[in-house]
């Protein structure tokens, strides 16, 4: 048998098709390599050389040289031998007053037409300005990077000059430092002060939910708020996040305070301080939100269910990202523009930012498949379908997006270095609050309507049917809450990159009317199904027998039922054209074109309007109700169903029959008002008939007997008589009164007495059969006449 190698196809692909074969295995190639951070590392790594050499051969074009005091000089005395001859000042003065005539027409011009777009690229601009400014951005960020460091480098050479100027800058920057890191170290002492304490509230919030939890399933008499270990989970993790943030503030209060009192003017707070103090209460309070996801170190103040290590790895993670990029940037790149240089501290912002990057990039690339694995795993627990396939296609691109999150970082930080931090920290905090609101939202309705409601023992025994009714609103319900908290994340998370304006929409004409029609379609809903709710309610009561009332009627049971599907039509029917009516559909075109819909309907479909008619006539005349025995279109059996268009009737041998009430002619109802058991019984004629007769009586009184039979029986046996005779005897006819539907017993019963009276007064029953009757000799007849044989075979 011949090996085949499954590593390519057996049969030998032709040229023109290997491209295509190839492409995807390629492609897919191509990304990863693409997306590594050996590859990203390569690139910044290039990039930075190629700045450098950019800003080598461009700093001596872009920059002139510095003036000497020596040529400054000697052009202040120029200038004043100028000044001082009467006819070169005069022609000094008119050359200015013609320089500045040009001047004066620009300046009309730019009166009357509207003011230039800035070049600068900002994130407050539109979406598509700022994208159009990428390019201008990157452009002059590689040609001022390289005559950044070389300034940069100047700045270096100088720091060790001796010289009176240098001298008295370092030693202002000595104090002014000293008294920075004397907050810094009072602000982060009292941090941590607070955090030790704000520990054991933490602690302690862990401990009452685990021991309220457990006790929470020993007691059942609880509500269900405290039955639910969700809300104190919920209640839990908000306290421990206010506790956490109530630290950071206290720790920033102690900060102020150690500035303002301590190092500073009680008038006034330095600069570098104030600098810091709003940056560690913003930072922290950043870090406060990853540990309210996480929580490293208490595992019920978790906002998810996730394994210890992983909560470990991730939020220690992001707390350093959230640490090096906000302190870095709002704190280390101010303070070297201040102290050394703002180009010593533009590199520090790009060095910090590159190094972000990388890192994050990395380890993103690196856990790709196992967070894909988890969120999978995640997936399969969760029941909605919807929410499992999202998850899923989730898990597949998260790292996508996460990467794409940072180069969006990188890039916009140098593209407006002054607004990129804070419009990079609002969006991330809007999106993350509005993710996070969103799920916790979903969450608490989830658990608040996956239990099943339990109705009271009394309600349930006067609305059998309310309970399972309200149970089977719930998922649809939730299904519909989902969905709307998703689009209005949604709304919130494209709010926060500036790629839709939620507030101009909200506050705008078209998005007033969606949330009024938002509103008014689920007020509209709410109405039908609790009108809908309780109109089949009322009927479930009706139609169930109660103590005092007893069972309803057979009449009374049809119509509830031909109501309440009416009712069901009616309600559909007002609550749809309602709502497209609400939605901004005009329902008068739809109105209208149902009347000549039901126009030509009623002329195409004739059978089914006499179907309607017929089933509206029969039911006005009572004909027919539930549970009565009929005979209708040649079919004999119970009613089951009554629509307004046809009937259901079940035959003795099990078969269901729908029958259009176009074929029905005629109606036998065999329970209406009463019934008689009516019997034709055969007699030979050797029996005497009075002798029959009494016998039937007999059997008649033996049966009144029977408490049963008793109550189904209405009046006396009624015997007419003999009504036929026939070869096989006479019949004797029987009449029994008997309650609507009680013939059939009383009938089985009444055979059964007639045959045991009969055996015992030897009356037989006819049967066929044949009888040979000889005829008796009463000597009238002549008489036969004989001849002897003859003797000797004469």
């Amino acid at each position: 048998m011949p090996i085949v190698d499954l590593a390519r196809p057996a049969t030998p692909i032709p040229a023109t098709n290997r491209l295509a074969f190839a492409a995807p295995a390629l492609l897919r190639s191509c990304i990863n390599r693409l997306l590594s951070p050996y590859f990203l590392l390569r690139f910044a790594t290039l990039f930075l050389l190629l700045a450098l050499a950019h800003g080598a051969f461009a700093a001596p074009a872009q920059t002139a040289p510095p003036a000497t005091d020596k040529d400054s000089a000697a052009s202040y005395a120029a200038l004043a031998d100028l000044l001082e001859n009467e006819t070169t000042r005069k022609r000094l003065i008119d050359e200015l007053r013609t320089l500045a005539e040009p001047a004066k027409t620009q300046q009309a011009t730019a009166d009357v037409k509207p003011a230039p777009k800035p070049t600068e690229s900002s994130i407050e601009e539109e979406p598509f300005l700022f994208s159009r400014g990428i390019a201008n951005g990157i452009e002059h960020f590689i040609t001022g990077l390289g005559a950044d460091l070389s300034e940069a480098a100047t700045v270096f050479r100088s720091l060790g000059e001796d010289d009176d100027t240098a001298v008295l800058n370092r030693s202002k920057w000595r104090d002014a430092l000293l008294n920075f890191a004397i907050v810094v170290i009072a602000t982060m002492i009292a941090f941590f002060v607070f955090r030790r304490l704000a520990g054991r509230f933490f602690a302690r919030s862990n401990d009452w939910i685990t021991a309220t939890g457990n006790e929470s399933d020993s007691k059942p008499g609880t509500g269900r708020l405290a039955q639910s270990g969700l809300y104190r989970k919920t209640i839990a993790i908000v306290a421990a996040m206010v506790a956490d943030a109530g630290a950071i503030l206290l720790a920033g209060a102690a900060g102020y305070a150690t500035a303002l009192f301590a190092v500073g003017n009680k008038e006034h707070i330095d600069t570098l301080a104030s600098l810091f103090i709003n940056t560690f209460v913003a930072v922290e309070i950043a870090k406060a939100l990853v540990r309210g996801v996480f929580a490293p170190r208490y595992k019920r103040l978790r906002l998810f269910e996730m394994d210890d290590d992983v909560a470990v790895f991730w939020g220690h993670w992001l707390e350093r990202l959230v640490g090096l990029t906000g302190y870095g940037i709002l704190v280390g790149v101010p303070l070297a523009k201040s102290v050394l240089s703002p180009t010593i501290g533009h590199i520090l912002g790009v060095l910090i930012i590159l190094g972000v990057y990388l890192y994050a990039v990395r380890v993103i690339w690196h856990n790709r498949h196992a967070v894909r694995e988890r969120m999978e795993r995640y997936a399969d627990g969760l029941s909605a379908a919807f929410f499992s396939t999202l998850t899923r296609m989730l898990a597949r691109i998260w790292h996508i997006p996460a990467i794409a999150y940072f180069t969006a970082l990188l890039v916009v930080s140098q593209i407006a270095p002054n607004d990129a931090l804070p419009f990079m920290a609002e969006a991330t905090l809007q999106t993350l609050a509005a993710i996070g609101i969103g799920l916790l939202a979903s969450a608490i309705v989830t658990a608040a309507l996956s239990r099943r409601i339990v109705l009271s023992h009394h309600l349930r025994e006067r609305l059998p049917l309310l309970e399972p009714r309200i149970n089977a609103y719930v998922p649809p319900a939730l299904k519909g809450f989902h969905v709307l908290t998703m689009l209005v994340v949604a709304l919130v998370v494209l709010d926060a990159w500036h790629a839709f304006n939620l507030a101009n929409w909200i506050a705008s004409d078209n998005g007033r009317s969606v949330i009024l029609a938002v509103v008014h379609v689920a007020i509209i809903l709410l109405i039908a199904t609790v009108v809908w709710t309780t109109v089949a309610s009322i009927i479930e009561h009706r139609l169930s027998p109660t103590p005092g009332q007893g069972q309803p009627s057979e009449r009374e049971k049809t119509l509830l039922a031909l109501f309440r599907n009416a009712a069901l039509i009616a309600i559909v029917t007002l609550t749809i054209l309602v709502v497209l009516s609400q939605i901004g559909i005009d329902i008068a075109p739809l109105i209208a074109g149902a009347g000549v819909a039901g126009l030509a309907i009623g002329f195409g479909a004739q059978k089914l309007v006499q179907d309607v008619i017929t089933g509206v006539f029969i039911q006005l005349e009572n004909g027919m109700n539930q549970n009565d025995v009929v005979e209708v279109a040649g079919i004999f059996g119970t009613v089951e169903k009554i629509t307004i268009r046809s009937v259901g009737i079940r035959t003795l041998d099990g078969g269901f029959h729908m029958i259009p009430f176009s074929s029905v002619d005629k109606v036998s109802n065999h329970t209406r008002d009463f019934s008689y058991h009516y019997g034709e019984y055969a007699v030979p004629y050797r029996e005497n008939v009075d002798e029959a007769m009494t016998q039937l009586r007999n059997a008649f009184a033996e049966l009144m007997q029977d408490a049963e039979m008793e109550k189904a029986v209405m009046a006396d046996i009624e015997i007419p008589g003999v009504t036929s005779l026939h070869e096989r005897g006479y019949n004797i006819r029987v009449l029994i009164k008997t309650l609507p539907g009680m013939q059939w017993p009383v009938q089985r019963a009444f055979n059964r007495l007639v045959k045991k009276h009969f055996d015992a007064a030897g009356i037989a029953l006819p049967y066929p059969h044949t009888v040979l009757r000889f005829g008796d000799d009463n000597d009238t007849l002549p008489a036969f006449p004989l001849r002897s044989a003859p003797e000797n075979g004469a």
